[in-house]
């Protein structure tokens, strides 16, 4: 157990620092002989996608996962027979040298957790599924009624904890959004919070028994909740002097770009704050392609120093008034012009000062098109606010809508400045002479609200701050600039800007991941509690249309503008009814032109109706060649043929009103 300091706890702190990079001291926890937690790395794992009671292909797919960097392989045991098979694939993987630590995943069968945590070296158990059954039913207990229920969970969870105490036997005890029981919905709601305390119910059980080699995850597909949920809970378990290993996850992320981004914006912001001991990138692909992603996010802390807790600076930082780290609250920002800040939504600005500005068609990738024969731009779904081109003058009219900055002594000598709106340092706004009467934007750092240049700084309703960074924890220290205006009640608009530069030496690709990773972490951390009006991805190394669909993805995984479709689509596992893969890129192709729906592709019933509480439609396994129709958590049509259910989701989308034909 672990020193509790109240004081901490009572300012609604759920980390060491909320300005500095500090690692949380967790409990070390054995796996296997594969340490997790306290002064150990952060883990790397994934899940096979294999039947598991096919041993062969198990086998070889754990091999291709642990060779691309695995550090514990879960499989799927949803029955007796599974959880049995499990040591054939043990025993398969010993014959070839592989000696990974396996962990069991379970959900509904408590025999048959209680079979593999004899077996293998963790099991994986889902506190909304594990004593209760959902009906989505809402209950009306007395407190007494509510505390007979915990004695029936203690006494049917008990077992298993006496097994995995006897055996040396890890567990995760894993929050599921999606799959809270009908008694912590009645109890809690839909909340953080009862996603904190179906968790907890059960860590409490194991700290009576004295058993402490648990694993604590929250996971959901919608960031915010997820991140809100790990931070009350160590905030929980802090008051309760516990400090158990974290694994974190988003689940169902979906596949490629926005897979990975959203991944990132979920793991990278709890990361950010040291909390995070194990993670799994959840995407809708091979599982050997979520090592690397995971690798890449993991390294970024190992090469970050940490500052123990006890050097930690101001340990009396306090949280800004009306601020909360566990509930969502936009910033209150002047809006200008109907433009940018207050209710708008984040702006996207681009640099396009290296680009050949006499060609009208560099616009195409930054979202405007241009018709040489109708002399006009069509605008897509992703568009930009600003482009940025420094000193360059473009030899084309760009489109109206389209802002265009300039560094300010350039933009002074403009002699048509409709449209175009200059860029300052500090200095430079505080002496001009000649300033725009509708936007001036004002590149600033978190120092200067210190100096005396910000102190006499002339405050209007045209002022945008450009906000940048080069520190190491670059998103703390913007943090604690949107903390100090909050403090002093400044409602300026803030663009965030970060900027990465890679070595020359490294490919395009291992340049894009870390641009994707690195700016859905930095500036989806903030734009998760609600900080920022607009986003600056500047990363000269990748294409300008990796930036633009990097810039819209991440607010789109933050939620904060919705661009595009979005897939609510699981890694896929042993349990999975149909090929996720190939069902997802099936759905999308048909239905990614419907801005703003989300539609939720689950390969079994699992992780199915609860989350569909997150999507407006979705498409969910209940048997081979059969699929289940949603809308929300609605169940619309049961046991369609796979081979017309596409076009029976795209009928339900009709009825009610929400689709649109896509524009050719």
């Amino acid at each position: 157990m672990m020193d509790v300091d109240a004081k901490q706890v009572l300012k609604g702190i759920y980390c060491n620092s909320l300005t500095q990079y500090s690692r949380f001291n967790s409990r070390e926890v054995n796996i296997g002989g594969v340490k997790m937690g306290g002064a150990q790395p952060i883990r790397v794992q994934s899940m096979t996608t294999a039947f598991t009671m096919d041993t062969e292909a198990s086998v070889a797919q754990s091999i291709r996962m642990i060779d691309a960097g695995c550090e514990y392989v879960r499989i799927t045991a949803p029955s007796m027979k599974e959880a049995q098979n499990l040591a054939e694939i043990k025993k398969g993987l010993a014959e070839k040298g592989y000696h990974t630590p396996l962990v069991a995943d379970i959900h509904f069968t408590p025999n048959a957790a209680e079979l593999a945590a004899k077996i293998v070296e963790k099991v994986r158990v889902n506190p909304g599924n594990y004593a209760d059954k959902k009906k989505f039913e809402e209950i009306d207990y007395t407190p007494e009624a509510y505390q007979k229920e915990l004695e029936r969970i203690r006494k049917k969870f008990a077992p298993l904890v006496e097994i995995c105490k006897a055996h040396g036997t890890a567990m995760r005890i894993g929050t599921n959004h999606g799959s809270l029981s009908d008694r912590i919905m009645s109890w809690y709601g839909d909340t953080p919070k009862g996603m904190v305390e179906s968790a907890m119910e059960f860590i409490r059980i194991c700290r009576d028994m004295e058993y402490h080699d648990l694993v604590i995850s929250m996971k959901s597909s919608n960031t915010q909740v997820m991140v809100q949920a790990y931070r009350l809970l160590v905030q929980t378990m802090v008051a309760e002097g516990m400090n158990y290993p974290l694994h974190l996850g988003v689940t169902e992320a979906g596949d490629g770009e926005d897979g990975r981004i959203k991944s990132a914006v979920g793991i990278g912001t709890l990361l950010e704050d040291g909390l995070g001991d194990t993670i799994r990138v959840s995407l809708t692909e091979e599982p050997e392609f979520e090592i690397p992603v995971a690798q890449a996010l993991a390294k970024r802390y190992e090469e970050r120093p940490s500052v123990p807790e006890s050097e930690v600076e101001n340990p009396d930082f306090e949280l800004p008034p009306n601020f909360s780290p566990f509930e969502y609250n936009k910033r209150a920002s002047a809006e200008l012009n109907t433009f940018i800040g207050g209710h708008q939504v984040p702006r996207v600005i681009l640099d396009l000062s290296k680009e050949n500005l006499k060609d009208p068609q560099i616009l195409a990738p930054a979202g405007y098109n241009y018709s040489p024969i109708l002399d006009k731009y069509n605008m897509g779904d992703q568009s930009i606010d600003f482009a940025y081109l420094a000193d360059e003058l473009p030899s084309f009219t760009f489109p109206g809508n389209l802002k265009q900055l300039y560094n300010y002594n350039t933009w002074l000598k403009l002699q048509n400045k409709t449209n175009c709106h200059p860029l300052y340092t500090l200095e430079q706004y505080i002496q001009a002479t000649e300033k725009d009467k509708a936007l001036n934007l004002v590149r600033v750092y978190h120092d200067d609200l210190e100096g005396d240049l910000f102190a006499s700084l002339p405050f209007d309703k045209t002022l945008v701050f450009v906000l940048e960074t080069t520190k190491t924890h670059g998103m703390a220290d913007q943090r604690a600039f949107f903390f100090k205006l909050l403090n002093a009640g400044i409602d300026t608009p803030v663009i965030i800007k970060r900027s990465y530069r890679f070595d020359e030496t490294e490919s395009l690709e291992n340049k894009e991941l870390k641009t994707q990773l690195y700016g859905a972490t930095d500036l989806g951390a903030l734009l998760l509690d609600g900080l920022g009006d607009g986003i600056w991805l500047d990363a000269p190394q990748v294409s300008t249309k990796f930036r633009v669909s990097t810039s819209f993805g991440i607010l789109q995984a933050t939620r904060s503008r919705i661009s595009k479709t979005e897939y609510i689509s699981c890694p896929s596992c042993g349990r999975t009814l149909f090929d996720l893969q190939e069902t997802t890129q099936m759905i999308r192709s048909k239905t990614d032109h419907l801005k703003g729906i989300k539609i939720g592709i689950m390969g079994c019933i699992v992780n199915g109706p609860g989350e569909m509480a997150d999507a407006d439609y979705g498409y969910v396994g209940t048997g081979p060649g059969k699929i289940t129709l949603y809308r929300s958590k609605e169940v619309v049509k049961k046991n369609v043929s796979s081979e017309n259910a596409l076009n029976e989701l795209i009928e339900i989308i009709k009825q009610d009103g929400n689709w649109v034909e896509r524009e050719i």
